[in-house]
């Protein structure tokens, strides 16, 4: 038996995470449902606290999730607050493997609001460890 697999990645900001990534990665923001939202507090199954608005759209304050719509297959990624920063290490990262590219998409990385930690080669094996706006190392590879 197999598994539905979801990465979750903790964040201070999390829809500008998600917006970030999806831009990243050529995937894109899960749509809001404003009008599920709002029946939902209408209900009072949740409070308007529990809500905020981000460009102009009500979303779920507390999380915002990212997929590639051309291979739903793959994992989604959901983006949930937290109140604290970063502060260590990631034990777990995203590879972009992106080939003979590296350095290509890691300038437009930096760009976006990335920035470069450490470049790495172990063999023929090469890769830059950068940092997302939030400072969660991933790799391009």
């Amino acid at each position: 038996m197999g598994y539905e697999v979801q990465i979750t990645v903790d964040s201070k900001d999390p829809h500008q995470q998600a917006k970030w990534w999806a831009q990243t990665l050529g995937w894109r923001v899960e749509p809001s449902d404003e009008e599920f939202i709002r029946g939902l507090v209408e209900a009072g199954h949740a409070q308007e606290s529990d809500t905020k608005v981000f460009e102009g759209t009500l979303v779920w304050k507390l999380g915002a999730a990212i997929g590639d719509p051309e291979h739903p297959q793959q994992p989604r990624i959901l983006f949930q607050f937290v109140p604290e920063g970063k502060s260590v290490k990631n034990r777990l990262h995203l590879d972009l493997r992106v080939g003979d590219r590296r350095e290509e998409v890691a300038g437009e990385l930096v760009a976006a609001g990335a920035s470069i930690l450490h470049r790495g080669q172990e063999g023929p094996g090469r890769w830059i460890t950068m940092a997302d706006p939030e400072g969660n190392e991933f790799c391009v590879s």
